[in-house]
C-alpha cells in the first residue's frame, strides 16, 4: 500500500481542531472520514471496511471517550492501526490498546505522520 493511499477515520469533537488535522492529513494525500463522537465513529467503521487508521481525541461527549474507542477498536478491527491524541494526560484512563500511539496537544504533524506510515508499513 502507499502512503497515499490510507484511509483515516478522524475522531474530534471540536469542530476546527478535526478540520485542522483533516487538512493537515489530507494534504498528505491520505483519504478522510470524520466522525465528532465515538459512537458516530463505531457507525463509520461498521460502513467502511477500508479504515486503516483510527485518529481520535480522549475527551468527547456521550458515554464513549477516545481511549474506550481505542480498545472497542483493536478488539473488533485488529488490522486498524490507532493514534489517540489528548490536551490531557491520561491519567486514570485505562491503557491503550497494544500497538497504538499516544500523542499530547500541540502534536507535531510529522510526528502523527511518521506513525502513519510505521503503522501501514506493519499492516503490509
Amino acid at each position: 500500500m502507499h502512503i497515499a493511499e490510507a484511509v483515516i477515520l478522524v475522531v474530534e469533537d471540536e469542530v476546527l481542531i478535526r478540520m485542522d488535522v483533516v487538512d493537515q492529513l489530507g494534504a498528505l494525500g491520505h483519504r478522510l472520514i470524520e466522525a465528532s463522537t465515538a459512537h458516530e465513529a463505531l457507525e463509520a467503521l461498521s460502513k467502511d471496511g477500508s479504515i486503516d487508521i483510527l485518529f481520535t481525541d480522549v475527551d468527547m461527549p456521550g458515554d464513549l471517550d477516545g481511549v474506550m474507542l481505542a480498545r472497542e477498536v483493536s478488539e473488533t478491527r485488529p488490522e486498524i492501526g490507532i493514534i489517540v491524541t489528548s490536551g490531557k494526560p491520561l491519567f486514570g484512563k485505562a491503557p491503550l490498546p497494544e500497538g497504538s500511539r499516544f500523542y499530547p496537544k500541540p502534536y507535531m504533524p510529522g510526528k502523527v505522520h511518521a506513525a502513519i506510515q510505521e503503522m501501514l508499513a506493519q499492516a503490509d
